[in-house]
């Protein structure tokens, strides 16, 4: 059984974008798994937006982490040794562990992954938390109907492609925005109606050639100037859910653009944020529609694999480039045979 292992920590607050000083890998010792406890070997790791929020001293939905903090992130992972009754050795779990090779955790806290279901590395995107948070986002706050308009920002992203994609099902006109042609031509493959890349083109213009009814739904991931671009088009009755806003997760002051809310007192828009704990409870009605879709084809997903813990930074600060289709992960180990 191990009794070290390597572990990233949080060595210092970014000041705007992250960089690699802001992180340190150190060895540290593994305690035997004490009763209800299970020690976890690493085989894929999650990296995402939402982790910039947890490096400020500052309140957020997620706990921010102090500077000597181990770095936290999804995992799945092989049960090395349990002390718990659930687990037991060569079980593949996934939970919220750390960035690290191995880590000690409580029972109750991990998941059992069912290999059946796809590749174990979807429970940590489209039959894990992203697609989680893509389904109830779809079904319970955004809610779309046959026939109504969806816009989705980072819509190539691990949310946002399960997002379009559900509401393709649902015979909606999905709009997805994204910032590569490369991108826009995957989403067109898997039910994306339309692609608006913000990058290259004026993306208020675009929107009103792609949305000429306007826009019922808009499933908000990135905030900023993009969603200040949607805004003017919103629906009577329009439905906005916000699920993230890495437009300005990096901003040393956030900015202030024009005043927009008078448009939902003309629209009656219902607008929402979203945080998929708040379902930790229907967690399994979630994976077993997912899975089935999965497993039709009727939803497709992509992953992209950095290789070794070590590059787990890498992996992390490549989110705020934007160039990636899909989930980012980082593999640290094999499932042994």
């Amino acid at each position: 059984m191990a009794t070290q292992t390597r572990q990233w920590i949080l060595d210092s607050r970014p000041v705007g974008e992250p960089t690699m000083e802001n992180f340190e890998l150190i060895e540290t010792e593994l305690p035997d798994p004490e009763r209800g406890e299970v020690l976890v070997r690493t085989l894929y790791m999650s990296v995402d937006p939402y982790m910039r929020g947890r490096m400020r001293d500052a309140e957020s939905y997620a706990e921010p982490w102090d500077v000597g903090d181990p770095m936290q992130a999804g995992v799945v992972g092989e049960v090395e040794a349990s002390e718990h009754p659930d687990f037991e050795p060569g079980d593949v779990v996934t939970g919220d562990l750390q960035w690290a090779d191995y880590a000690i955790a409580d029972g109750r806290d991990l998941r059992g992954v069912n290999p059946e279901h796809g590749p174990i590395s979807t429970a940590l995107g489209v039959l894990g938390m992203p697609g989680v948070t893509a389904y109830f986002g779809t079904t319970d706050v955004a809610e779309p109907t046959p026939g109504d308009t969806v816009v989705v920002s980072a819509a190539a992203g691990a949310v946002g492609s399960v997002v379009g994609q559900l509401a393709d099902l649902t015979g909606c006109h999905v709009v997805g925005i994204a910032g590569a042609e490369e991108k826009l031509e995957w989403l067109e493959s898997v039910g994306f109606d339309e692609g608006i890349n913000y990058k290259e083109e004026d993306v208020s213009a675009a929107l009103r050639e792609a949305c000429p009814d306007g826009i019922d739904v808009y499933f908000d991931n990135v905030g900023g100037p993009v969603t200040d671009a949607v805004w003017p088009l919103l629906n009577v009755r329009a439905r906005v859910a916000i699920c993230g806003q890495i437009a300005l997760y990096n901003a040393t002051e956030v900015p202030t653009g024009p005043r927009k809310l008078g448009k939902l007192i003309e629209s009656r828009a219902r607008v929402e944020g979203l945080l998929v704990r708040d379902y930790e409870d229907r967690w399994g009605e979630a994976l077993k529609r997912l899975s089935g879709w999965v497993a039709s084809g009727d939803i497709e997903y992509r992953e992209n694999v950095v290789e070794g813990l070590e590059n787990a930074p890498d992996a992390f600060l490549g989110l705020f480039e934007g160039t990636k289709i899909g989930k980012q992960l980082v593999q640290v180990g094999e499932r042994e045979a």
